[in-house]
């Protein structure tokens, strides 16, 4: 039997699982890290702790399982998207990671479309500038921190400098970089002309492969610190969501899925590129060689509920305590008591600004009809029902791009809950269900490390052999007309505080 390890650096924290090559869980470990917000908008992570997490992991994993490391086929890599790594000639970190949650970069945003143009921006990178991505974190260190930027030698995302410590090589591969604003999306290649308007040396950036092709392998030194194999092949791996499609089997033309973790997505697979003229969803290379997808992007899902659990749960947690149980399980519970609608209660989540639809740094969360007669559970309620109204935005516009998934796949730690599931597949109007594995991006890195050792020929061999559907739930056409005045006022909310958000902004 041959094993592959899937790494998924996170926001949160890192999460290394080892899997055999039928797609079984073997074993999984943890390691949480925090987050930084030095000003109000910011984000930052200190690259450090995704490597002490990454090397933690993988080394816990292999003394969990017993699994001789010679029987470890190749390793993949998932990350968080969009993060700025900056080192030196020597391979120090320069300053923390600016993270994909990010949104001090506005000035930066206008001055990428004053150089390149927005039409032609979206043309190469299928995007807008948006604060999000990495181009604008480069130039801003670059307007800000200009010390910094002249000791730059190497730019790398953060799943691409845990392979850099792995391998000590500096690759990239086209999911993920599709991410950085950098890349002609549809040529699958670094954009010459990009980078030329914005006066980015290219030789900052690594080489460029498709996700299972392998970029390199595991040397002397991390091997020791791992317990992995001297020379274990490291393949390019994927973007977190494009290696959760690859997780959930989301690998063929018109498959789609939804994730709820610290932010939400709802992806497509498309065989053929796909841009939105007005940018208001994403296009990138997926993880399969020669397809794209297109995905909108909800910054605080997960984030949303999990701030409303520290900031006011404490009776829950307490609870959950007793219990032997998760707090979001005694949230979620209650929120099923409370009605559609939330008794009147609606929850803006955009506790990070905006991605889709609204493309806004500016805009923050709210609840809007909040009174005395509210509860938590009412809260709780209007939180997970204004996460899904943000996703159904996502799928609406995707809809109006001819695609238009028959059921929706679930994954990331909202999927395991069976109100929010059911809230999905009555919003969307299509079943909801979820996939045999709960692993999503890490075991989508480890197929991608199969087909590179050489397990599986191709992508979707692999996913069609290892994953299978369950838990289906199907929409209840009465629920779904219950959501639509509430999804009607919600959607008008945002261009009615529009300039109230903005105002804010500036004091």
């Amino acid at each position: 039997m041959k094993y592959t390890i899937g790494i998924d650096i996170g926001t949160s924290g890192t999460k290394t699982v080892l899997f055999d090559e039928t797609g079984c869980a073997v074993a999984s470990h943890t390691i949480e890290y925090p987050l930084s917000q030095p000003q109000n908008g910011w984000a930052e992570q200190d690259p450090a702790d995704w490597a002490n997490a990454s090397f933690g992991t993988v080394k816990a994993v292999l003394e969990k399982s017993g699994v001789n490391p010679a029987d470890v086929a190749g390793i993949g890599l998932s990350g968080q998207m969009h993060g700025l790594v900056m080192l030196d000639a020597d391979d120090r970190v320069l300053r923390p990671s600016i993270i994909w949650c990010d949104q001090r970069t506005g000035a930066e945003c206008d001055e990428i479309t004053a150089r390149v143009g927005r039409d032609k921006l979206i043309s190469i990178t299928a995007n807008p500038a948006l604060t999000g991505f990495t181009a604008s974190k480069i130039l801003w260190v670059r307007n800000n921190e200009p010390e910094v930027y002249a000791k730059c030698a190497h730019i790398l995302l953060p799943k691409d400098y845990i392979r850099l410590l792995l391998t000590g090589v500096y690759a990239s591969e086209v999911s993920d970089a599709g991410g950085m604003q950098l890349l002609d999306v549809p040529g699958r290649r670094w954009s010459d002309e990009v980078l030329g308007a914005l006066d980015i040396d290219r030789g900052l950036l690594g080489d460029l492969y498709e996700s299972p092709d392998i970029t390199g392998y595991v040397t002397e030194d991390a091997a020791r610190l791992t317990g992995l194999l001297p020379g274990t092949p490291v393949v390019g791996g994927a973007g977190d969501n494009a290696a959760a499609a690859v997780g959930v089997g989301v690998v063929n033309d018109g498959d789609a899925f939804t994730t709820i973790g610290t932010s939400g997505v709802v992806f497509a697979h498309t065989d053929n590129v796909c841009i939105d003229p007005g940018g208001r969803v994403h296009t990138f290379c997926c993880a399969v060689p020669g397809a794209w997808h297109v995905m909108g992007v909800t910054q605080a899902a997960g984030l949303s509920l999990r701030w409303l659990r520290d900031t006011i749960c404490t009776e829950e947690i307490a609870a959950a305590q007793s219990l032997g149980c998760d707090p979001y399980d005694v949230m979620c519970a209650e929120a099923a008591k409370s009605p559609i609608g939330a008794n009147r209660l609606l929850y803006l989540p955009y506790l990070m600004g905006e991605r889709t639809p609204h493309l806004d740094p500016d805009v923050r969360g709210a609840f809007i009809g909040l009174s005395a007669m509210h509860t938590r559970a009412d809260m709780t309620r209007a939180v997970l029902e204004g996460v899904s109204y943000s996703l159904s935005d996502c799928m609406g516009i995707l809809r109006e791009m001819n695609v238009s998934p028959t059921v929706m796949r679930l994954c990331g730690g909202g999927a395991r809950s069976p109100i929010w599931r059911k809230m999905l597949a009555d919003q969307f109007g299509i079943p909801t269900a979820t996939t045999n594995s709960s692993e999503g991006p890490a075991l989508g890195a480890a197929i991608l490390a199969m087909v590179g050792a050489g397990i599986y020929k191709t992508v979707p061999e692999a996913c069609a052999k290892i994953i299978s559907l369950r838990d289906e739930v199907k929409p209840e056409m009465a629920s779904h007309e219950a959501y639509q005045p509430y999804y009607a006022l919600y959607r008008g909310l945002y261009g009615n505080l529009r300039d109230s958000y903005k105002a804010l902004a500036k004091l």
